[in-house]
């Protein structure tokens, strides 16, 4: 048995994650308590009481962590928080939701994870799995807890999930028989000690595999840190650079994904034809698309369904999706874009002259490496805890305008924009600083837009 019963297991963190593992182990028999130092989780209490789980809200007690006898920590929650930290000197054991998940979960798995793209391409396999009329449970990251799936009366024939970094950092178990790694790129500094810290965590996801397993891996990440592990099951590999040579797995190469995998999966290598799916622009689209098609493949798709989801994806919310034309001035909402590496994806998707909206709660964000990607930018606007530092940073190749909000933001920029060029939220940082989410933060931006007294000032 994974979990001890030799004492109360405590669930630190009442988000969503939090409350779903607190009544599946008080349905398995555990002792459970909850914590949570947010004085707003007060109202799960009593439901929790109700199914024998004692709470502590708005407090943390040294004591309640150091007496436990396992601790399941929510994946937000940095590991080096001091309750955690005293309590694990005193060898109580921390454990994530994965390993939990894995000791309970019979159904085969798809897990993806990456820097970037990891919800479009969870959301197309699920897509195209069913399309192939394979029956699906999707969650994780993407915001259904998975061992939601242990609770549910259905059962799927396959868990498609997104996984964070975060959850992998717990994880000693978690064995995925297919697993995708889509890119890595700087992101959440402020919560690893150095970038190859945040690289072995999402390596990670191929460590438990055995070689029956499947490995999907883009053949163009760099590995500047020399961690990249050989991974131990059968390793298929995509990519959208020119002169990386796929021998097994996809190439995306003019508007089109060239598949080439072993006969139990395709016959004979197959061509996809991407040029009409235009509601989703950018290669690194097309890339996602690649991922998904190879996964969803391994895992028992068709093309014949993997075709049609992809005829029918329209994207998803705040990933570059299209607002509105005003004057001629085309409005994208990007506010997924919470790192650098997302806004130079965005951009490499325009040709014309583009207003940039930046800025929010960065994470250790090094904004130089947008630099090289800022060439077709007429004006950064900047706003949140950030927009001193991207200032700072870019005003030595663009004119960099520093707003206190988003409706400054948006009209700022309606001023700055010509008819034919793109205004873009893409803000490269967290949300946190102004809004609870950054899908908030997206809708935020789309109701200034399609606000008609605002857009049509002066």
């Amino acid at each position: 048995m994974l979990l001890p019963r030799t004492s109360y297991i405590l669930i630190f963190g009442l988000g969503r994650s939090g409350l779903s593992m607190a009544r599946f182990l008080a349905a398995k028999g555990y002792a459970i308590k909850a914590t949570d130092m947010d004085n707003g989780k007060k109202i799960y209490a009593k439901e929790l009481q109700g199914l024998g789980i004692d709470t502590q809200i708005g407090f943390h007690d040294q004591d309640t962590f150091n007496q436990a006898g396992a601790i399941v920590v929510s994946p937000g929650i940095p590991l080096d928080t001091p309750c955690l930290l005293q309590a694990k000197a005193g060898n109580v054991p921390l454990f994530g939701d994965l390993d939990i998940f894995s000791q309970y979960n019979q159904t085969p798995v798809v897990a993806i994870t990456g820097t970037n793209g990891k919800t479009t391409v969870t959301t197309l396999v699920r897509d195209m799995l069913e399309a192939s009329g394979i029956t699906t449970f999707m969650g994780g990251n993407i915001g259904t807890p998975l061992v939601d799936y242990l609770m549910a009366k259905k059962p799927a024939r396959v868990v498609v999930a997104e996984i964070s970094s975060f959850q992998l950092d717990l994880a000693r178990k978690f064995t995925p028989e297919i697993a995708v790694l889509l890119n890595i790129s700087p992101d959440h500094l402020d919560r690893y000690e150095d970038m190859a810290g945040y690289c072995r965590s999402k390596w990670s996801v191929f460590k438990h595999q055995a070689k029956t397993d499947v490995a999907i891996i883009n053949a163009d990440i760099p590995d500047p840190c020399q961690i990249r592990p050989d991974p131990a099951s059968q390793v298929y590999e995509f990519s959208s650079t020119p002169g990386t040579r796929i021998t097994r797995g996809a190439k995306v190469k003019n508007q089109a994904i060239h598949l080439i995998l072993p006969k139990r999966f395709l016959d004979h290598p197959v061509k996809i034809d991407c040029t009409d799916l235009v509601q989703v622009p950018g290669t690194h689209n097309l890339e996602n698309m690649a991922a998904a098609a190879l996964a969803s493949l391994c895992a028992g798709g068709d093309i014949t369904g993997i075709s049609w989801a992809l005829n029918h994806f329209r994207g998803l919310p705040h990933r570059l999706t299209f607002v509105k034309e005003i004057n001629g001035i085309r409005f994208y909402n990007d506010s997924k874009a919470t790192n650098v590496d997302a806004v130079i994806r965005a951009l490499a998707c325009f040709n014309q002259k583009v207003v940039l909206i930046l800025g929010g709660r960065e994470k250790d964000t090094d904004f130089t490496r947008l630099l090289p990607a800022l060439k077709q930018v007429k004006q950064i606007i900047a706003l949140g805890e950030s927009a001193r530092h991207i200032a700072d940073v870019c005003s030595q190749v663009c004119k960099v305008n520093m707003v206190p909000d988003m409706k400054a933001a948006v009209k700022c920029a309606l001023d700055a924009a010509r008819p034919g060029e793109v205004v873009l939220l893409s803000p490269a940082c967290a949300s946190f600083d102004m809004y609870e989410n950054y899908a908030a933060r997206g809708n935020d931006f789309c109701a200034l837009v399609n606000n008609p007294e605002l857009m049509h000032h002066g």
